[in-house]
C-alpha cells in the first residue's frame, strides 16, 4: 500500500480507504444492484482483508444505518491499525435522511459517535453537506469542529460537498474536503487544485460513481478509474465502498497500479 499524508497533521492514509455504508444501510443507495448486508462474521473478515492489504483508512457516519455501532465492535481489538473517518450534520431514519448542522446538534453527534465507534478520539469528521455548502460554511459548523479539535475529541475536520464554491470555502476554513471526481463527473478537480497548493487533504467518494462505472464497455473500468483519479497529485485517498472481497483485492491492485504508473 502507499501512504500520504492527511494536510498538515502527523496522520498518513492509505491511498484506498474502506466505506462502509454498505455495512450498515441497504435503504436510500444509489447503486446499481441491490446487496445483502454482511454478518459480523462477514463484515470482519472484510475488515482483516482490508488491513492486510494495507488499508489503514475506514470511512463510516451517523447516516449510514447502524455502521458506527457496527464498527465500534469489529474494530475493538484492532483501533489502533485504523485512521477512522466519520461524519455530522446528516441523519437517516426510517428510509429517510434530514439534515441539522446547528452547533448544539454538532456536538451532541460527535458524543454519539465517540459512543458508538467506542472510542477517545475521532480521527476525521466531515460535515455531511445537504448542498448547501456555503450557507452551512458561514452560519459556523466549521468553527464549532475546530474547537472540538481543540478540545482533542477529533484530529481533523473538514466537509463532504457538493459545490466547487463550497470545497474551496471548506477547503479554506479545514483540514479537509470529500470530492466527487471520477471518470464521469469532474466539476470539482478545482478544489482539489487548490487543496494540493494549500496542503489540504483530498478524499475522493464516488470513486467508481456508486458502482456505475463497472457497467461501462471498458476493458476494466476501474483500473482505468484509478488512473484518472491518481493522476491528479491532489487526491489523497479514494474511499471505496464494497462488501466483495475479490473486488477490495481489485481496487487496490488497480490503485496501487496507478500511483506507481503515474
Amino acid at each position: 500500500m502507499i501512504y500520504q499524508p492527511f494536510a498538515s497533521t502527523d496522520m498518513q492514509v492509505s491511498a484506498i480507504g474502506l466505506g462502509t455504508v454498505k455495512l450498515g444501510r441497504d435503504q436510500g443507495v444509489k447503486y446499481p444492484k441491490g446487496f445483502k448486508i454482511p454478518d459480523d462474521q462477514q463484515a470482519l473478515a472484510l475488515i482483516n482483508l482490508a488491513r492486510e492489504l494495507g488499508i489503514n483508512l475506514i470511512d463510516t457516519a451517523p447516516a449510514y444505518g447502524n455502521s458506527e455501532e457496527r464498527l465500534g465492535k469489529l474494530l475493538k481489538q484492532q483501533r489502533k491499525d485504523w485512521i477512522i473517518c466519520s461524519k455530522v450534520g446528516e441523519e437517516f431514519d426510517q428510509g429517510k435522511s434530514s439534515f441539522n448542522f446547528s452547533p448544539e446538534h454538532t456536538r451532541f453527534s460527535i458524543e454519539r459517535s465517540l459512543t458508538r465507534l467506542d472510542t477517545d478520539v475521532i480521527d476525521i469528521v466531515l460535515v455531511h453537506s445537504d448542498g448547501n455548502d456555503v450557507e452551512i460554511i458561514n452560519n459556523g459548523i466549521l468553527d464549532v469542529l475546530a474547537d472540538i479539535k481543540q478540545q482533542g475529541k477529533i484530529r481533523a475536520f473538514g466537509m463532504s460537498t457538493k459545490t466547487v464554491a463550497g470545497g474551496l470555502l471548506a477547503a479554506e476554513k479545514s483540514d479537509a474536503v470529500m470530492v466527487t471526481y471520477n471518470l464521469s463527473e469532474q466539476s470539482e478537480a478545482e478544489v482539489i487544485d487548490y487543496c494540493e497548493q494549500h496542503q489540504r487533504a483530498v478524499l475522493i467518494k464516488k470513486a467508481l460513481a456508486s458502482g456505475h462505472i463497472c457497467e461501462t464497455d471498458d476493458d476494466d473500468p476501474v483500473l482505468a478509474s484509478m488512473r484518472f483519479i491518481f493522476n491528479h497529485p491532489g487526491v489523497t485517498s479514494a474511499i471505496i465502498g464494497t462488501i466483495t472481497p475479490a473486488h477490495l483485492r481489485h481496487n487496490v491492485a488497480c490503485a496501487l497500479d496507478a500511483l506507481q504508473s503515474r
